[in-house]
């Protein structure tokens, strides 16, 4: 179960955290993988770290004709993975017209723009499976994730769509919706916010989860490579939480 032996799979922000989870993992399974993210260093790192059947793929997924460039590279394209993104502490008064462009341009126009270039890729490969990182933020209220959450609720929004538009061409859509994830980012996160009470806080968001800690990235990989594999062919449109429990046990 779950081979992907044969089949070429793009996952963006695969550099670090969640991404890289899914690049290395696809790739154990079989797949070619190209990593693609912004930061050279660290899309070269992951794709080192894999070995043979990876690519590193230097590209801003915010720039249509640096995305339009990667996917023209490509072979071929049976997996997408929509991994790239960058989040914001803030409600509606708080965020600035800055912070709304930012999260804009990475976390809905870079799906797009994948979606974009991506899609005739996997037509011409005869179908295919894409996934996209969405987020419980796009379905439940979470205090200070104005702008962050307004994206999550684009991402889920343009998973439905594609798998709708794309169904006669063989194309699945769905997305994943993880609750907290341990990544780097939330290391920093709390670095730069909680100086010295770095772990007072990491607890404290891990409890938020009802099963009481956060996702690994590992785990948040498991079922993308489920979604991206075979045994899903009949799994389209379908947005999976991952969670610990954190929209139905939050009471």
């Amino acid at each position: 179960m779950f081979n992907l032996e044969g089949k070429h799979a793009v996952i963006t922000g695969a550099g670090s955290g969640i991404g890289k989870a899914v690049a290395v993992l696809l790739a154990k399974q079989g797949a070619t993988v190209y990593v693609a993210d912004i930061n050279e260093e660290q899309a070269n790192n992951t794709a080192g770290e894999i070995g043979g059947n990876a690519v590193a793929k230097i590209a801003d997924v915010s720039n249509q004709e640096q995305t339009k460039a990667m996917f023209a590279s490509l072979p071929r394209l049976d997996i997408l993975v929509n991994s790239a993104g960058v989040s914001h502490i803030g409600t509606a008064e708080s965020t600035q017209e800055a912070d709304m462009d930012r999260l804009y341009t990475v976390n809905i126009k870079g799906v797009y723009n994948c979606l974009h270039a991506g899609i005739p890729v996997l037509r011409k490969s005869g179908g295919g499976a894409i996934i996209n990182m969405c987020s419980i933020a796009a379905t439940v209220g979470i205090p200070d994730r104005f702008a962050y959450s307004m994206t999550k609720g684009a991402v889920y929004s343009m998973t439905l769509s594609v798998a709708k538009d794309y169904l006669k061409d063989g194309i699945r859509c769905n997305c994943i919706s993880p609750a907290r994830v341990h990544t780097p980012f939330v290391d920093g996160f709390l670095k730069k916010n909680y100086p010295g009470k770095e772990q007072e806080m990491f607890e404290k968001l891990s409890r938020t989860q009802p099963i009481g800690r956060m996702a690994k990235p590992d785990e948040i990989a498991g079922l993308v490579l489920y979604l991206s594999s075979d045994e899903a062919s009949f799994i389209t449109g379908t947005d999976y939480p991952i969670d610990g429990g954190f929209i139905k046990l939050n009471n």
